[in-house]
C-alpha cells in the first residue's frame, strides 16, 4: 500500500502539474487523488519518523541501565552499533534498513503516548521529591510560623476575660503603668471554670490602692469609678447615662495643649478614663458603643475648627445620643409594647428593668388593666425596688423568689424582660436568671418579651455564659440571720469557691419577639439591624 503510494505520486503529480501549466480546470476525481496522495506520503513520512525515534531511546535506555564495563556483553544481538543509529528527526531512512525495522515488533500511537506520559509522570515525582527534601530542610534550619493561609483568622480577645494568662496580665500591667492607672488585685478563690475572669471586693476598691493625682485622672472619672464599683450606679441605661454625663464635665474642663490638635489629644486623654472605668467594673456592652460614638465624633471635627466651637458641638453630640438612643427609645418601645398588653393580663417581670418599668407605667396610664409579678432573686434582690415603683403608681403586684417561679407561671399571660446586650447571633445576655425564666416559660407556652434599644445591639457572638461574663463580689452571697453568719471565714476553707455570677445568655429559641425602637423584630435580625447602624455611621 505504501509503495504503490510511493511510485504512483509522482506520475500523477507531473500529469498534473503540465495540466496546470496548461492551463485546464482540474477535475474532482483528479482533486480527490492529489489530497489522497498528499495525506498518504504524510502518514509514511510520521511512521518513519516514530520508529527512528523508537529506536534511539531504546538505545538511550540500554546504554543508561548498564554499566560501561559490561555493555558489550549485555548488548542484545539485533542491537545497532551506535554509529549506525539513525538521528531524531524527519530524517529518510535507508533502503537497507528497512528489514531490520520491519523485524522488530511496532507500537501503537496510543502504546508510545502512554510510555511519554509515565516517563513525564516519574521526572514530575522526582523533582517534587527534591522539593519536598529542600523545603524538609529549610523547616528544619528556620523554625518559622506556617504562610497566613494556614492560620485560622481569631480576633484578639478581651484583656478582661484572660486573667488566667500571665502574659496578658504582664501586658495589661505595663499599659496600666503607662497610664498612671493601678492594677486592682483579685479577691478570693475563684471557681476554676471562671478563673479567667476577674472578681473584685467592694471592700478594697481602686482608690484605696493608691493616692491618684488630679492631673491624671478627672474626679468626675473618679467619682463614677467608685460609684460603678459599690453598684451604687446599676442598670445598662443608668451606667450609660452617668458615662456620657462624666465625660460632658470632662470636656467642659478640657483645653488643647499648645502645638496639638484637639481632635488627637482629646482621644488620648480619654483613654486612661476608660482603663481606670474597666477597672472599677467591666464595661456593658451598650458602654461601649456610647464610647466608640463619642470617639468617632471627637475624630470627626475638623483642625480648623476653634475650640470652644468644637467642644459645644460635642456636648450637643452627646445629649442628642441621650436624647435619641435611650429616652426617645424608651417612649417608642413603650408604644410598640402596650399594644401586646391587654387587660386581664398578668404580666411577669424579673428584677429591675427602667425600661421594663417604664413601659408598665406607661400602659397603666392608658388605663390598661393588668397585674404584675416581680421575680426576685439573691444576692442583689434588684425587684424590691421595681415593685417599690409599680406599686408607687397604684399597680397591683406580687413578689416572689425565683425558686417558685414554675409554680407561678401557670397564671401568666405574658413575660416581660430586660436586657444588657443582644447579641449578633441572637442570643440575649441579662442578668443571671433570665434563660432559667425564658426556659420554664417556654415549658408552658407563655409568650417571652424581650424589650431592648438598638444601642445595646452588640456585634459579639456568644453562645454560653462562660467565656465571658463578670464576676461579683463572692461576699455578697454570705447572709447573716438571727446573729450568726454560716461563711463568715469562707476564704479559710481550701476546697470552697463562692460564685456571684451577673449575667447569663438566652437562646433565641426561648424569645418571641424583641420590641427595640425599630420596632417589634425577631432575635434573628440583630445582624440586619446592626449592618444598617454601622453604613448610617
Amino acid at each position: 500500500m505504501a509503495d504503490s503510494g510511493v511510485t504512483d505520486g509522482p506520475e500523477t503529480r507531473e500529469e498534473i502539474e503540465r495540466i496546470k501549466a496548461e492551463g485546464k480546470e482540474l477535475t474532482k476525481e483528479e482533486k480527490q487523488r492529489l489530497r489522497k496522495e498528499k495525506k498518504q506520503q504524510k502518514k509514511n513520512k510520521e511512521k518513519k519518523d516514530d520508529k527512528a525515534s523508537q529506536e534511539s531511546k531504546k538505545e538511550k535506555k540500554s546504554a543508561s541501565s548498564t554499566p560501561p564495563d559490561s555493555q558489550p556483553a549485555t548488548q542484545p544481538p539485533t542491537q545497532k552499533a551506535p554509529p549506525a543509529v539513525p538521528a531524531p528527526g524527519p530524517v529518510p531512512v535507508p533502503a537497507s534498513e528497512t528489514p531490520t525495522l520491519a523485524d522488530k515488533p511496532t507500537k501503537t500511537k496510543a502504546e508510545i503516548k502512554a510510555e511519554r506520559r509515565a516517563r513525564q509522570e516519574s521526572e514530575r515525582a522526582s523533582k517534587q521529591g527534591k522539593k519536598g527534601e529542600g523545603g524538609q530542610q529549610a523547616v528544619t534550619s528556620k523554625p518559622k510560623a506556617p504562610p497566613n493561609d494556614l492560620q485560622p483568622v481569631v480576633k484578639r480577645l478581651p484583656e478582661h476575660i484572660q486573667v488566667d494568662n500571665p502574659e496578658v496580665l504582664k501586658k495589661l500591667a505595663k499599659k496600666l503603668e503607662r497610664q498612671q492607672i493601678p492594677l486592682r488585685l483579685d479577691y478570693g478563690y475563684k471557681v476554676s471554670l471562671f478563673s479567667h475572669l476577674h472578681q473584685y471586693s467592694r471592700k478594697a476598691p481602686l482608690t484605696q490602692q493608691l493616692s491618684i493625682p488630679s492631673s491624671v485622672i478627672h474626679p468626675a472619672i473618679v467619682r463614677l469609678g467608685l460609684q460603678y464599683s459599690q453598684g451604687i450606679v446599676a442598670g445598662s441605661n443608668a451606667r450609660s447615662v452617668a458615662l456620657l454625663h462624666a465625660f460632658k464635665q470632662v470636656i467642659r474642663d478640657y483645653t488643647t495643649p499648645p502645638n496639638e490638635e484637639l481632635s488627637r489629644d482629646l482621644v488620648n486623654k480619654l483613654k486612661p478614663y476608660i482603663s481606670f472605668l474597666n477597672q472599677c467594673r467591666p464595661l456593658s456592652a451598650s458602654m461601649g458603643n456610647a464610647i466608640k460614638y463619642i470617639k468617632k465624633e471627637i475624630s470627626n471635627i475638623p483642625s480648623q475648627c476653634k475650640e470652644e466651637e468644637a467642644k459645644s458641638k460635642l456636648l450637643n453630640y452627646i445629649d442628642c445620643y441621650i436624647n435619641e438612643k435611650i429616652v426617645l427609645a424608651a417612649k417608642a418601645i413603650a408604644k410598640y409594647s402596650i399594644e401586646k398588653i391587654s387587660d386581664r393580663d398578668v404580666i411577669l417581670i424579673y428584677g429591675c428593668s427602667s425600661l421594663v418599668n417604664h413601659i408598665l407605667c406607661e400602659a397603666f396610664e392608658k388605663n390598661r388593666k393588668f397585674r404584675v409579678i416581680v421575680v426576685d432573686s439573691r444576692p442583689r434582690l434588684e425587684g424590691r425596688e421595681a415593685l417599690r415603683r409599680l406599686v408607687q403608681r397604684g399597680i397591683s403586684c406580687t413578689y416572689v423568689l425565683i425558686s417558685a417561679v414554675s409554680y407561678i407561671l401557670p397564671e401568666v399571660s405574658k413575660v416581660f424582660l430586660g436586657a444588657h446586650a443582644l447579641l449578633a447571633n441572637g442570643y440575649v445576655m441579662s442578668r443571671v436568671g433570665t434563660s432559667q425564666i425564658a426556659l420554664v416559660a417556654k415549658a408552658f407556652n407563655v409568650p417571652v418579651l424581650v424589650c431592648c434599644e438598638t444601642y445595646k445591639f452588640c456585634e459579639r457572638v456568644q453562645t454560653d455564659s462562660f467565656v465571658s461574663n463578670e464576676l461579683d463580689d463572692p461576699d455578697d452571697l454570705i447572709v447573716t440571720r438571727k446573729g450568726k453568719t454560716q461563711l463568715e471565714h469562707w476564704q479559710q476553707v481550701h476546697s470552697l469557691g463562692l460564685l456571684n455570677l451577673v449575667y447569663d445568655v438566652t437562646p433565641p429559641d426561648f424569645v418571641d419577639l424583641v420590641i427595640t425602637d425599630l420596632g417589634m423584630i425577631p432575635c434573628t435580625s440583630v445582624p440586619v439591624v446592626l449592618r444598617v447602624k454601622n453604613v448610617d455611621q
